[in-house]
């Protein structure tokens, strides 16, 4: 059963990020296993939360630009969505050591909160059918659980359809 707090003293430039912003949130643990194919489908099936809740940070590429997406574990983002939504005519996935850099966070644990450098942000729309969704907290095994009001606010998000099954 993941471990689940109200906030965690210390805890990831997310969770400080949503703790100074005094935004509601839980965070949720569990055990990582560096054997998972997949760390958003790996988060669902840890938190017993449906994977169209579960959201996955993913760092694009648009016109010379780094932009993050946030769309459903469960599907995929769409590359010409995501340009698009932000007035963009090419995307294509960052450069994941580039995308690290950035971010400040790693790999499979990229969280759309607290970034190193703050990057225009688009959350897949679908987030707003949902009453909470979670997201990478900023480490493996870490998830925080907000509202898309509330992950759209702290990032100045676009909300767009820009994920597919």
């Amino acid at each position: 059963m993941a471990k689940k707090q109200k906030k965690q003293a210390g805890g990831t430039p997310a969770t400080v990020a949503l703790t100074t912003a005094g935004v509601a949130f839980r965070v949720h643990a569990y055990e990582h296993d560096p054997a998972s194919a997949s760390y958003g489908e790996e988060a669902a099936e840890a938190l017993g939360v449906s994977p169209d809740r579960v959201f996955k940070t993913l760092v694009a590429d648009v016109d010379g630009e780094l932009t993050v997406a946030v769309v459903p574990v469960a599907g995929q983002l769409d590359l010409k969505a995501l340009a698009s939504a932000v007035g963009g005519k090419r995307a294509a996935m960052a450069d994941p050591a580039l995308a690290e850099r950035t971010t400040g966070y790693v790999r499979g644990g990229i969280s759309p909160l607290g970034q190193r450098k703050r990057l225009r942000t688009v959350l897949d729309a679908s987030a707003s059918t949902h009453e909470t969704i979670c997201v990478s907290a900023g480490r493996r095994g870490l998830e925080v659980e907000l509202t898309p009001t509330a992950l759209t606010t702290m990032t100045s998000a676009v909300l767009a359809q820009i994920g597919r099954a």
